[in-house]
């Protein structure tokens, strides 16, 4: 005797055999195009992180190893890790200790981080979304996922106003993470509870002449 669960999957399988198979179009009509100048984007982006919780600094190019520096500094993070691509240059206000991530590191290491540095491949100033495509300055998934603190470096030149303008920039053969502030979620009472899935602090270094 056939169970009832075999009873559905036959009947489902009957229903698409006879079912006609039209193909499917995707609508691809959306707005795009869209951009705003520098400093419009700038404060829009800015606004969208700290809604997040973010906390956000920007500088120009050359103060980027002072900036990212002074805030593993102040965040007392003694230990970084880094993807094998990252620009060394960016480290040179940082005294501590820096470990370089490879595939093989398991995440046990991960998790004695105090902290993770890295790049990023584009953001999205209405969303206020940084996108991570796994490049050898942005490093794996789980090196930006395990520790508790994140320090992502976002060139504004890299920010587009909307999302489909930021999506043009990716690269869609490459593994792409969405970032809209640091790991949350909300309990049955609607408490917000930070670092659940990933780091409890997002700091957004934005080179605004990068």
């Amino acid at each position: 005797m056939s169970s009832a669960r075999d009873t559905v999957l036959g009947r489902i399988r009957d229903a698409l055999a006879l079912a006609p198979t039209p193909p499917v179009v995707a609508p691809r009509d959306y707005r795009t195009g869209r951009a705003l100048p520098d400093d419009e984007r700038l404060v829009l982006f800015t606004d969208r992180l700290l809604d997040y919780k973010a906390r956000v600094h920007t500088c120009t190019a050359d103060r980027t190893a002072e900036v990212i520096g002074e805030v593993l500094r102040e965040l007392g993070a003694r230990r970084i890790g880094v993807p094998a691509g990252l620009d060394a240059r960016w480290l040179d206000g940082y005294e501590g200790e820096v470990r370089q991530d490879h595939a093989d590191v398991p995440p046990d290491r991960l998790d004695a981080l105090d902290a993770v540095v890295t790049a990023s491949a584009a953001g999205c100033a209405e969303t206020g979304t940084i996108f991570l495509d796994g490049s050898p300055d942005q490093g794996r998934r789980a090196l930006t996922l395990v520790p508790d603190l994140h320090v992502c470096v976002v060139d504004l030149s890299t920010v587009e106003a909307g999302v489909p303008e930021a999506v043009a920039r990716l690269a869609p053969e490459r593994p792409t993470t969405l970032i809209s502030g640091p790991s949350a979620t909300s309990d049955i009472e609607l408490e917000r509870v930070e670092g659940v899935h990933g780091p409890r602090t997002l700091v957004v270094v934005i080179r605004t002449d990068a």
